[in-house]
């Protein structure tokens, strides 16, 4: 299994391939064609991102200490963009996904090149992600 950084490298050497930022939009909607789909019955406001102008939907599941993620969004741009989290956390202890500092969103230029509404809704993804690795660290220990 790649660890995180290797993952995290191999997305930032994909968007170096393109040189301007429609080209990583596309990317990014074909990033969310692959996401790992949330399961219908997990579509609930349980499960519901806060601070996401689309609707977000994040799902964990915590199997012999690494945590699972699935995820859906109603936009495509968002999709993606959960997908670059999914992607690298997934699948990972509770522990790694707290020790990262995501410095590859900055590294692909996500940050700079998101409009203020879907920055906050990456922030508000990113904080969850982080939850749920407090919530699941706590519980087992």
């Amino acid at each position: 299994m790649q660890t995180i950084q290797e993952i995290e490298q191999s997305l930032i050497e994909e968007f170096e391939m393109f040189d301007d930022w429609m080209d990583k939009y596309n990317y990014i909607i074909e990033l969310g064609k692959e996401l790992p789909l949330i399961e219908e019955q997990y579509k609930t406001p349980d499960f519901l991102i806060e601070g996401c102008q689309s609707q977000v939907w994040l799902h964990p599941e915590y199997k012999e200490g690494r945590i699972y993620f699935t995820a859906d969004s109603d936009a495509i741009i968002t999709k993606g963009i959960v997908n670059l989290l999914v992607k690298v956390f997934s699948g990972r202890t509770p522990q790694e996904i707290l020790d990262d500092d995501l410095s590859y969103l900055d590294a692909i230029g996500l940050k700079e090149h998101l409009s203020p509404t879907r920055s906050n809704g990456l922030a508000s993804m990113i904080k969850q992600l982080k939850m749920y690795a407090v919530a699941f660290k706590a519980a087992s220990e």
